[in-house]
């Protein structure tokens, strides 16, 4: 099933670099002779985008490395860690078509070709179409770092329609209005740092062990609670590490119960949980005299 999951995950994002290289030289080559500096931002953009998918490539073959002696919890967060990147990636985007787009705004500017909107129309299209395809299979597979790679390609995706909008307004309005494509370069800056955020904060959540809020917590003690002879379940911890979850939890018995048997019990808790929740890695059980009792 894990090596399933890594190919899924690998095919996927190495469509997405395949297709950024193939846009970002194209959308670069067609902003220098096009005279678009928001079509010359939007393939930097890609450019981001890139090296992103490399980031996520390596983050999601890490995470999928079973665990050592150095990593006994495995390597899952890998792919939390690649996640961040991309989304600190995002804002620096951001950032920097922010700053070029200012300066082209105020230095005199030659205006766009028409052709720079055909190329960014189909880009458009493309781009969408792989988001839609990576986030797919980052929601089969439960990766936050593919998911965050999805969201990438979608802000490109916004990037070429801020553009797109601004050159239409140039080549519509003429020469007073040339500096529309670096103002519609700006509003998809502040979009796509408003992505960058949307990733990092899962991504961060997940890093600094927060609870999960999916419910899971509760099907765990559920499970653990219907098992005959378990009292209660007097603790419940969940972190998430990648695509897993790793428990801790306290259960209560009967406290005059053998110690062979609440041993025969804490196994049975922690089979039964990750029967019923394979997102489930491991499962730590203590046990403890019910205080009802």
């Amino acid at each position: 099933m894990a090596g399933i999951r890594l190919e899924r995950g690998l095919r996927a994002i190495f469509v997405g670099l395949a297709i950024n290289v193939f846009l970002a030289g194209g959308k670069l080559a067609a902003g220098i002779f096009g005279h678009s500096n928001a079509l010359v931002a939007d393939a930097v953009e890609s450019l981001a985008d890139i090296f992103s998918s490399l980031v996520v490539w390596r983050g999601v073959v890490v995470a999928a490395t079973p665990a050592d002696a150095e990593h006994p919890y495995g390597h899952g967060k890998a792919e939390s860690i690649a996640a961040v990147v991309v989304g600190m990636m995002l804002l620096a985007a951001a950032c920097g078509i922010v700053v070029e787009a200012f300066r082209d705004i105020l230095r005199p500017q030659e205006g766009p070709e028409p052709f720079t909107l055909i190329v960014l129309l189909l880009v458009i299209g493309i781009k969408e179409g792989l988001f839609r395809y990576v986030g797919r299979e980052a929601g089969a597979m439960g990766s936050a770092a593919m998911h965050a790679d999805a969201w990438h390609h979608r802000s490109d995706a916004i990037t070429s329609i801020a553009a797109a909008i601004g050159i239409s307004i140039a080549l519509l309005g003429g020469a007073p209005w040339a500096a529309a494509d670096d103002v519609a370069a700006i509003v998809a800056a502040g979009i796509i740092a408003w992505n960058g955020c949307r990733i990092l904060r899962p991504a961060f959540d997940e890093l600094m062990d927060r609870r999960p809020t999916s419910g899971i917590v509760e099907e765990i003690e559920r499970v653990a609670e219907s098992i005959p002879d378990v009292e209660c379940v007097e603790k419940c911890v969940v972190r998430k590490a990648g695509k897993v979850y790793l428990v801790d939890m306290h259960v209560e018995v009967d406290p005059d119960m053998s110690v062979k048997r609440a041993h025969e019990i804490a196994h049975t808790v922690k089979d039964k949980v990750r029967e019923t929740m394979p997102a489930v890695q491991d499962v730590l059980v203590h046990i403890e005299p019910h205080r009802g009792r």
